[in-house]
């Protein structure tokens, strides 16, 4: 090389760098022609990498970065764009490694961190993507006032970032990267109403960009605004088509308003863009009335195959797969791949059985009948709420379905109000509730229905919470709100304790991914119900699926007398009414009532040894 050409090379480069933002395909044919004048630069082959991923090559991209990266553990961009090109071709564990290493070195990236929460919120992560995006806005800082308060995100203190943020918007009411750092702090303390109106506040001082409006869209899922997340997501997803986590919240939206095959094409988009996408499978084999192809089973298989699969694609995958060897037929080999997508999924969220079977205990020896004697006028006397109890996935989908259908009630979902309620009491819960006086009481029955009336669409006078864990509140729920009405929805031991092993959930129910912590809980469940119908005889009305299958009317009867409503023809045809269902039995309780589910436990019952034993005789049989 002459004397004069390094500042040649060095204006090429400039000039390379120019052409990357407004044509990467021309970017890659200027980075190629000063490697063939400087076949050792290493700047023009960052720079070539840089335009391949660009350019819509992110294979060769990777394959011109990863040798470089190897060789340069030290340099950030290196790294960053690596674990940009492996993210674009579904490598998600190798470019969570790239991308780490790129922040560690360089922690005001924000690339990397914004593909970082993408990523873990593709696998599931939901407290790792929380973190990222706390990091991404951190890295977006440019005023150091904001730097606090993306502190207080960063360490996980979302309390304290709302309190720095309102502090700071007191004085700077106007302040765009403050609202969104506040709207930020109220959906990790998940309020997405007040996100909601932070967001119509941002939209006022600044145009509202794709993250605001990805994240209204979120917010008005959790609130039960379906339709118009809906369109939300579709508009950020007109522009930003590339992101498989968008298309896997848009589909699960379309699912929640009954728009089946829009879901099955926005699951499939999520495909297209991250090819083996665990999760993806997963939602369409749990729409239940989608079947699998011949060519879904084999791209399934190879997925399970390849090298570096994540735990979260991993366990998606089993799942997947189970379900459609179910369909199939083949019980046997479905059987493995539920156990072994459950088996991962309980190593990733341990149970401690001893643990909830002390609590049953602490409960049914604290709520005697003396100790609700003794508080007989408490509360607040609000009749509005029907709380639905039970196993998950033993039919309360069906059962807020049925009652929703009636003029005089909505059907609000899976609320988490009264576990809220129950962790303000003080720990080890229940053991505080003695020192709670009548005042306390009654505000508690009023903070629960000013939270819930955020997931009222309607003025009908009654809702439905049907969180089937609250059977565990059932003490609480009667101290703070003595008019509700309580429905446990009962069906049989193995058949619903194998429907809840064989699914995966979003969050939540850890016991359900071994039979024998399963058996135990279902124990534990009868216990404190039968508890319950000694000390307060009557107060929970019991729902037996296998009666309602049976005879539909006359139970449906008996459940909205005990409810304190009129009959209605509604309540049978169910299945006819039209309204947003945010739970995995969605496409279920679009249809009539079917007998299938009460045996299909039966084809598994050669592996299901250590659920039954658990269960006892009693409960087994």
């Amino acid at each position: 090389m002459t004397e004069h050409a390094e500042p040649d090379i060095a204006a090429a480069l400039e000039r390379t760098l120019a052409t990357l933002a407004r044509n990467p395909a021309e970017a890659v044919q200027q980075a190629q022609s000063i490697l063939d004048r400087a076949p050792g630069d290493a700047r023009a082959r960052l720079l070539l990498g840089m335009a391949r991923r660009r350019a819509g090559d992110p294979s060769a991209a990777r394959d011109i970065l990863a040798p470089m990266a190897a060789g340069q553990p030290e340099a950030p961009r290196l790294h960053l764009e690596l674990g940009l090109a492996q993210a674009s071709l579904g490598e998600r564990q190798s470019a969570l490694a790239s991308l780490t290493r790129a922040a560690g070195l360089n922690r005001a990236l924000p690339e990397a961190w914004r593909a970082i929460g993408e990523i873990r919120t593709v696998m599931g992560d939901a407290v790792g993507a929380e973190q990222a995006f706390a990091e991404h806005a951190r890295a977006l800082i440019s005023d150091p006032r904001h730097l606090p308060i993306a502190d207080a995100l960063c360490a996980n203190d979302p309390a304290r970032a709302e309190g720095l943020a309102r502090r700071h918007l007191a004085g700077s009411p106007s302040d765009a990267p403050a609202i969104r750092l506040l709207t930020q702090a109220l959906v990790r303390q998940q309020r997405p109403r007040e996100a909601l109106a932070e967001l119509d506040a941002l939209e006022r001082v600044a145009p509202a960009d794709l993250g605001s409006r990805a994240m209204r869209a979120a917010c008005l899922m959790q609130v039960g605004d379906v339709a118009p997340a809906v369109v939300l997501y579709e508009v950020v997803l007109a522009e930003q088509p590339g992101q498989p986590g968008l298309w896997l919240s848009l589909g699960h939206a379309l699912k929640t308003i009954g728009r089946r095959e829009a879901a099955v094409a926005a699951y499939r988009r999520a495909l297209d863009c991250a090819p083996g996408l665990g999760e993806a499978y997963w939602s369409l084999a749990n729409l239940k009335t989608a079947p699998f192809t011949a060519q879904d089973v084999a791209a399934i298989r190879r997925r399970l195959d390849a090298p570096g699969l994540s735990d979260d694609d991993r366990l998606h995958l089993h799942y997947a797969l189970g379900k459609a060897l179910e369909d199939a037929r083949a019980f046997e080999e479905s059987f493995s791949h539920y156990s072994r997508g459950a088996r991962i999924r309980r190593r990733m969220n341990p149970y401690d059985a001893a643990a909830n079977h002390d609590m049953s205990l602490r409960s049914q020896a604290l709520y005697s009948a003396e100790f609700f004697a003794s508080r007989a006028d408490w509360g607040c006397d609000s009749p509005d709420p029907i709380f639905v109890v039970g196993l998950p996935r033993a039919g309360s989908s069906l059962v807020e379905q049925i009652l929703a259908s009636h003029p005089r009630v909505e059907g609000a979902g899976e609320l988490n109000d009264i576990a809220m309620l129950a962790r303000d009491t003080g720990a080890p819960y229940p053991d505080g509730l003695p020192g709670l006086d009548r005042a306390s009481a009654q505000a508690m029955g009023e903070t629960y229905l000013a939270r819930t009336q955020v997931y009222r669409r309607t003025d009908r006078p009654l809702f439905v919470d049907k969180m089937p864990n609250n059977f565990h509140h059932l003490g609480l729920i009667h101290l703070v709100l003595p008019r509700a009405r309580i429905i446990d929805v009962r069906r049989g031991a193995m058949a619903a304790c194998f429907a809840a092993y064989k699914h995966h959930f979003a969050r939540g129910q850890a016991f359900s991914y071994d039979l024998a912590d399963l058996g135990r809980y279902y124990r534990d469940y009868v216990d404190v119900m039968d508890h319950f119908d000694r000390v307060l005889p009557g107060r929970v009305h019991r729902l037996r699926y296998e009666v309602l299958v049976d005879d539909p009317e006359g139970e449906i009867r008996r459940l909205l007398a005990h409810c304190g409503l009129p009959f209605d023809p509604a309540c049978l045809n169910f299945h006819q009414t039209a309204r947003a269902v945010r739970t995995p039995s969605a496409e279920q309780v679009r249809r009539p009532i079917f007998r299938d589910a009460l045996e299909q436990w039966r084809s598994y019952a050669p592996w299901l040894g250590p659920l039954r034993e658990t269960l006892g005789p009693d409960l087994a049989e």
